[in-house]
Parts: C-alpha cells; structure tokens; sequence
C-alpha cells in the first residue's frame, strides 16, 4: 500500500513518522542539507524534490520507464519522479537496438526518457523537461520557496521500483525485480558496512565513474546517497584529467566510486591527485599492488564490493591488506550440490538472509574460510581444464595484469569446434590473450608469463593490441571480446618482433615451450633431453591451426626437416608464412637457431570446402 507524501511546514528539520509501514523516498535529516552537486554548485534536499515533483507531473502515460539520462542527477530525479507516480524503471546492461527491441517486447507501455538531442532510442520518447527560469539563488542552487510545504514521499516496501536486467545464457535479458524494501535494507547494509552514516553532520560526496543505469553505479552512486543520506556529483567523469577534475570541484569528505580500468588509467600518470576519505572498485577483481597504490595516491582506504545482480552487495574485503572477503553481518552462504553443473566445478555456494529476501545460486567459485569470511577464485563458468590441469580466465587475467609494463590484457577460451580435432583425440583447445603493452615485445612478454603460469595455459597466440573494446564499467562484453579475437586471430598472430608492429602480410609468430615434466619426454634421452620431433612438429600444426581458426584435419605435412635439438623449458619460436594456394611452410627457432622446418599443404577435401569467400 501507498501511503502517500508527508507535509509539514519547513523548519531546521523535518520528521518521519516511523509508524508508517514505509520507507521515505530519501533519508536526509534535514530540507537544507546537500543531496547533490550540478557541475560544482549544490542542490539541497528541498531543491531535489521539487524538481523530483516538476518532472513527475510531465511524465506520459505509460507504467515503464527506459531511463537512459546520461546526467547522474536527471537520472536520479527521473527515477524518483517514476517511483513515487508508481512506474517502474527498466534498467538493462546495454542499450543496442535488439535489447531495446527486447525491452518493448517485455512492457509494450515502454517509454524512454532521455537528456540528449541525439536520442535514437526506437521507443516513444520524452526529453527530460526542461527547467524553468527561476531567479538566481545563493550559492548556485534552483530557488524554492523556503516557506513552500515540504513533502517527503512515503514509498511502500513492497512497490518494485526497478527491472536489473542480465544477459541470459540464450541471448535473451533476463529481468531482476528490485523492490523499494530490498532496496533500502541493502543499500543501509552497505552503508553501515563503509562507515559512511552520516551520525556528525558531515555527509560525503559520492564521485562516480562508473554509469547509473549498471547495477553497481545504481546503488553506489545513485541509492547510496538517496537512503545514505549522501550526496552525489552529476558527473561521470571517464578520463584521468576529468576524474581528478571532479575530485577537486567537490567538497571532503569524497567517495570515488570507480573500476579497476578507470584505476589503472587514473594511477598512470604522475601527476597529483585529490585526496579522497573512501575508494570504492567493483565490476571485476582489483589486483593487491593496484589497490596500494590507489590508498597512497588517494590519501584514502581502497573497499572492493563483492556481490551480484541477484543478490546486491553482499562482501567487501580492504584489498590492500588481503584476498579474504568478509560477508555483511546477516548474510550467509551455503554449499549445495549442484546437480545441473559440471561435474568438476564443485558445489554451488547459495546466498541467503540480511536483504537477500530468497536463497541465491551465486555464479562464482568460492572458498569458505570460516562462516563469514571466503576466498574468491573466479567465475565459475571461467573455470577451465586443458590437459588435466584446471585454472580461471581471472586468475590467468591477474597474472598478465601484474606484469611489468602490461596496461591491460585479456585471456579468452575460443569455442573448441574453430580449433577441430585431432584423429582419436579430443578437441583441441588453445586460449588467446589479447594485451596492450606498447614497451614489451613478443619474447618479453611470454617469459614473464611462463614465470607466472603453467605451460598448458600459455596463450597460442598472444596478440598485441592498441586498445581492449571495455564498456563504461571497464568490461568486456563477451560478443565484443569474441569478435576482435576472430578479427585478429584469422589471419595472423602477433609478431615476434617490437609489440604493436604489424605483422608482414601472410606471415605470423608465435611462441611455445614444452615444460620438462611432459610425460612424453622421458627415454629422450637419459641424462641429456631432447624434445622429439613428433612433438615440435604437434605443437606447430596446433597453433598454426589456432591461429588461422581452421581444422587442423584439413592440412597434411609435406614436408620436414630437423635441424638441431631443442630443450625442455627451451623457449621456442614459430614463424609460419601462408601461401596463395593455402599451404603453410613454418620454422621453428630456438632463439636465432633454426631447430625444425616444414610445409603443410591442404587435402584434398579441405581445397573443395574452400572455394569461394574464406571467413
């Protein structure tokens, strides 16, 4: 039920009657006090719900609200006006035209409201009001009338305020109801958990990086200051200079809400920064020296926010001072058997109390400690096993983050049907990493990765790249990563020499080393090891193979030479130059050293498949 606003005259505060089975629309003590900062000038409590009233009474008809606002203030005052005129704000993780279409086959009353002139959206569209002509006020905020009734909206628990949508594992969104009291009793959680109750009078400033409408920027930067009592900047700042810019237009104490990509852009430069009292980092793992780093330029404590769209926050760990993440104090997880799972991917850890009003499968695979306290180890749709040997995309993305000289980088598992099988054997696999790294060259960068990793989780190849295609939250969608992988992996991998060069047409590099406790190196030879030429020659054709994104079936070896021995550990290069006609000759070299050479010519079978367009 509805209760309807409160009204009372203004005075040094205002109160709630807290027998009302509701919830107020913002948690601020008093009218006067700041809700939010508009390009530097304040706007108090009072202001922010007459502009919350002006834009409710201008909505059309229509129960749905696609709030696309790019303004973190419009979007806040358009999600409020659509709470309290009883509409429900859809908020998906893209805005391409198939997840609108999605979206108007999901509530046909749809419409969009949106702060550009450019909006394309296909939905029936209403431009956020404009804002009347007022005389100007101190300090730059709107003028109301201070002896104008002040009403706090009284929203029911139980009235859905928003739709989170998540990607499906069909394609299809997949929607999320977020009532108003899940809502709250997350977001006042989270509060208590971060220390940021305002208990002095001296409410902090929200910064954020990170967009809205994401279900992390929705309740850290936009809830987090409405039941918080906080306030917020309209801004999203994106590039270094605009993030310190905006640090230094509002007041300590400041709360950066930001991802590890902004981070890492932000930490690049020398140049100083803005203290902040709170850093916040969520969307995907924080690597420990990032974090110290981010404490010491920032003159502030670093919290990671574990959680998820089904659950909200429900972990944070000081990254700083550790991997364990501690659960908030009503929360609990428990291991069940999953019986729908794989069956090497363990128990599946459900969330269950505090907000979290029904028990949750949580997608990641996780590692109790004690009752309150665990280890994240990844994705569990990441967790991967070649040769006997298991790991995470996560772990594998940490590790080539951490190296020296790495500004990012990406591994990615391809689908096993590009790569074809060998005769009697299984699928082969072969990971991809993607990295930007314009200091290091090819040979570098493998050894510190064999350093790091384990040689069945070398990538073949290993491309270099200007830039990864990371949305506003500094993911990357998985479509998005599997077309650039198809993009530069189709015809050539990266080259052995300077990073960033291109490679010469036709030609290709990659690098592989056979570790020494291989099992099929045990006989050659006793006391002086060699690797067998059958194994280099393997080795070869599977990633050429990876590499042109064609069945290795489809090629047979014309010709070979073995001109000198190779070691195990030996760090071994494979540079392959494909023909008009669709053969490949190759070389294998240990350093400048020739050690293997070959010619791989197509069968006949495979010359018929491909006549015509090749992909």
């Amino acid at each position: 039920m509805n209760v309807g606003p409160m009204r009372h005259r203004a005075g040094p505060c205002f109160r709630i009657n807290r027998f009302m089975p509701t919830q107020p629309l913002v948690f601020h003590t008093s009218p006067r006090q700041v809700i939010a900062w508009r390009d530097g000038s304040p706007v108090t409590v009072r202001a922010f719900l007459a502009e919350v009233a002006r834009v409710a009474a201008a909505l059309p008809p229509g129960g749905h609200v696609f709030n696309v606002c790019r303004d973190r203030y419009r979007f806040a005052v358009s999600l409020c006006a659509a709470l309290v005129t009883g509409r429900i704000s859809l908020l998906p993780s893209t805005h391409t035209p198939e997840m609108v279409r999605q979206l108007a086959s999901f509530a046909p009353d749809a419409f969009c409201l949106h702060d550009t002139a450019d909006c394309a959206i296909d939905l029936p569209r209403l431009r956020y009001p404009a804002e009347p002509e007022t005389t100007e006020a101190p300090e730059g905020e709107a003028r109301v009338d201070d002896d104008a009734p002040f009403d706090v909206p009284q929203i029911d628990p139980a009235r859905v305020m928003a739709y989170v949508f998540t990607s499906g594992s069909t394609g299809a969104p997949v929607p999320h109801r977020k009532t108003w009291g899940f809502l709250v009793a997350n977001v006042k959680a989270a509060a208590a958990r971060l220390g940021l109750t305002d208990e002095e009078g001296h409410a902090h400033t929200i910064i954020g990086t990170v967009p809205a409408q994401h279900m992390y920027g929705f309740e850290s930067t936009v809830l987090l200051a409405l039941i918080g009592g906080l306030a917020f900047s309209n801004r999203q700042p994106f590039y270094p200079e605009d993030i310190r810019s905006e640090l230094a237009a509002v007041p300590q104490p400041r709360v950066l809400v930001t991802s590890p990509i902004h981070l890492r852009a932000l930490l690049a430069s020398d140049a100083a920064l803005p203290e902040a009292a709170l850093v916040l980092s969520a969307t995907a793992p924080l690597a420990e020296k990032l974090a110290s780093e981010a404490e010491a330029r920032l003159h502030a404590p670093l919290i990671e926010i574990y959680g998820s769209t089904e659950t909200g926050q429900v972990a944070t760990r000081r990254t700083a001072k550790g991997a364990t993440w501690a659960l908030f104090d009503d929360i609990r997880l428990e291991a069940r058997t999953d019986d729908n799972g794989a069956a090497d991917e363990g128990p599946t850890m459900w969330a269950s109390g505090g907000h979290v009003e029904v028990p949750v499968p949580m997608g990641d695979a996780l590692e109790m400690l004690d009752a309150q306290h665990f280890l994240l180890h990844g994705r569990k749709k990441d967790l991967i096993n070649i040769a006997g040997k298991r790991t995470s995309l996560a772990y594998l993305n940490h590790q080539l983050n951490a190296i020296e000289g790495v500004m990012d980088g990406v591994f990615f598992m391809p689908d096993d049907s590009a790569h074809g099988t060998r005769e009697g054997r299984e699928p082969v696999t072969r990971l991809v990493a993607l990295v930007v790294a314009p200091s290091l060259d090819a040979t570098h960068l493998q050894r510190a990765l064999r350093e790091r990793i384990d040689a069945a989780f070398m990538p073949r190849p290993l491309v270099f790249v200007d830039t990864l295609p990371r949305n506003e939250t500094g993911k990357l969608p998985h479509d998005v990563l599997a077309a650039l992988v198809a993009q530069h992996t189709r015809g050539a991998a990266s080259p052995a020499g300077k990073a960033g060069e291109p490679a010469e047409p036709g030609k290709a590099a990659l690098s592989f080393t056979v570790p020494a406790d291989h099992p099929a190196l045990p006989g050659h030879f006793p006391g002086h090891p060699i690797v067998p030429g059958v194994m280099l020659l393997d080795h070869a054709i599977d990633a050429i193979g990876a590499a042109l994104a064609r069945p290795v079936d489809g090629w047979r070896l014309s010709a070979a030479k073995f001109l000198s021995p190779a070691a195990p550990g030996e760090a071994l290069d494979l540079a392959f130059d494909t023909q008009a006609s669709g053969s490949v000759r190759f070389t294998v070299r240990a350093g400048e050293r020739d050690v293997a050479s070959g010619t791989l010519s197509l069968t006949h079978s495979a010359t018929n498949s491909q006549e015509g367009p090749q992909p």
